[in-house]
């Protein structure tokens, strides 16, 4: 019951897109929260995780998964793996997902969350997200799930002609989720909504 409340919250709140609805319903969020926040996992707000960061508000997971236009057959690549959940989401809509984690801490509770639900199209590393992962080559999509001001130009060159790359820019108390568009060495922008995130850091965490 307590899924089915959250998909209709999240309908109430404008999102649409069916596949991305039913990817939400199909991943149970409480695997993916902490003990102590497990009665609390479908609420629609941020919890907090270990290394100090955050599992994102489910409307916000679901507004920035909409925004990358998924489809099947497309190779995404993920900023910031945390909990997983965003991974999992990712997951029942693209053909695979590579994402990128700086804590070895989370990027270990991840994997074994992954393989708990036997997904199988997702690839861990532990890594700089602002460097991407350059010998993939191109993504279709990108998103990063951490605030920065500019994005990296790193994570712009990887993706793809006519590819999406969804982040939250600006300063910490001004950021919005932007959506970028590659046109060839051009990358139109348009922002979405107001957001708050951990910010993004460059290289591996020394510790956790």
């Amino acid at each position: 019951m307590r899924v089915v409340e959250l998909i209709m919250a999240l309908r109430a709140a404008g999102i649409v897109d069916k596949a991305v609805l039913g990817a939400l319903e199909r991943v149970p969020r409480d695997v993916f929260v902490t003990n102590e926040f497990t009665k609390r996992a479908y609420e629609n707000r941020a919890l907090p995780i270990a290394c100090g960061q955050t599992i994102s508000q489910p409307f916000v997971v679901a507004m920035m998964t909409e925004a990358l236009c998924l489809t099947p057959r497309l190779k995404v690549l993920e900023i910031g793996t945390g909990s997983g959940y965003q991974s999992a989401v990712l997951s029942h809509l693209s053909r695979r997902v590579y994402t990128i984690e700086r804590y070895r801490t989370l990027l270990k509770s991840a994997d074994a969350r992954f393989e708990q639900l036997r997904l199988r199209n997702i690839v861990t590393r532990l890594g700089d997200g602002m460097k991407g992962w350059p010998e993939q080559d191109e993504f279709d999509r990108i998103i990063v799930t951490a605030g920065t001001q500019v994005c990296p130009p790193a994570l712009l060159s990887q993706l793809c002609e006519g590819g999406l790359l969804v982040a939250p820019i600006g300063p910490p108390d001004g950021q919005f989720v932007t959506v970028f568009r590659r046109e060839g060495d051009v990358f139109h922008q348009h922002k979405l909504a107001p957001v708050r995130f951990v910010p993004l850091i460059a290289g591996i965490a020394s510790a956790l």
